[in-house]
């Protein structure tokens, strides 16, 4: 195996570990605290089952690309956008520091965006793209959140606050949840492959797929078995969202955004962003809505949140140009 080689798989391990551990939250959370008397191998099988089958048809759709068209440039953009490892000028052992971050911010809980780190590294060009549509679906996120919270935090948040759901309420709910998550799931994999795969040729073979899709099913057993890490603090510090009735919602709140997004154009983006800003948007209209004000806590959790997801923009951009220099 020749020096690219190990570079290429390695860069894709610690990304694949990294993404999962800082990224599957976002999509998974909700279903994690939500199901937390459930087994969690058996959580972890239900996401590994409907990964394996977006990878596989990514891969027979788009003849052995699994980035869905957003490494390759595919849909009027400049091709390829992400050059392939292997003729990339200047691939080599440099290439591992953004994972390697990532790893270590994803462990104190910063929900930095995978992204803005790692594509950003591979090709500086697209960063301006990538945070103009990151900032659009925070900013989309967060007011559709209020509108959508505007009209059902009487009628059904506020009450899933305040009452337990019956027994038959629960498996009627458990059902929709699990129908939302793989949604969820199947829309979020879409986006966020492209901030693996960057690490792979374009276009892979069968075996080599094979092979990643057993990486992604021991990490997503560990990242289960583990309870979510650090970066599920801020999920269980939002209103009621171990309630699987909310989490319901917001799941299938959050899959019609990024769906939306994948069909408006194939430009990577930050889909912490669009996460956290559906959370912001949640927060204050069930605050607001349901019980006429909001509570200084409230507003500080969301600018806490804000700043750590620009925090980690300037992380990520402060760190692709310091490490571009040493290239």
């Amino acid at each position: 195996m020749s020096e690219i080689e190990i570079v290429m798989y390695l860069g894709f391990f610690m990304a694949a570990y990294s993404v999962v551990g800082n990224d599957v939250i976002q999509t998974l959370g909700t279903f994690l605290s939500s199901n937390e008397k459930r087994p969690w191998w058996l959580l972890a099988i239900f996401a590994a089952g409907l990964l394996t089958v977006t990878l596989f048809y990514g891969w027979e759709l788009n003849n052995g690309d699994v980035s869905y068209g957003r490494l390759t440039g595919d849909g009027g953009f400049e091709n390829p956008r992400y050059e392939s490892p292997p003729d990339k000028p200047g691939f080599g052992w440099a290439y591992l520091l953004p994972p390697i971050v990532l790893l270590m911010l994803t462990r104190i809980g910063i929900p930095v965006s995978t992204s803005f780190v790692i594509l950003t590294f591979f090709n500086a060009k697209n960063l301006y793209d990538m945070v103009v549509k990151s900032m659009s679906g925070y900013l989309v996120a967060f007011f559709t959140s209020i509108i959508f919270y505007m009209f059902i935090t009487k009628a059904l948040e506020k009450k899933f606050v305040e009452t337990e759901p019956t027994e038959m309420e629960i498996r009627g709910w458990t059902i929709a949840q699990w129908c939302s998550t793989g949604f969820l799931w199947s829309q979020w994999l879409i986006q966020d492959f492209a901030n693996i795969y960057v690490y792979l040729p374009r276009q892979i073979d069968l075996t080599t797929l094979i092979v990643t899709i057993i990486v992604f099913w021991i990490l997503i057993g560990y990242i289960f078995y583990s309870k979510g890490g650090a970066i599920q603090s801020i999920v269980k510090a939002k209103t009621n969202t171990q309630d699987i009735r909310s989490a319901t919602i917001i799941d299938l709140t959050f899959a019609v955004i990024l769906l939306f997004f994948k069909e408006l154009n194939n430009i990577p983006m930050s889909t912490t962003w669009v996460f956290l800003g559906l959370l912001a948007g949640r927060e204050l209209a069930i605050r607001y809505f349901g019980y006429g004000s909001v509570p200084n806590t409230t507003l500080r959790d969301v600018g806490k949140d804000l700043a750590k997801v620009f925090f980690g923009l300037g992380i990520s951009v402060g760190l692709v140009f310091l490490l571009k220099s040493f290239i």
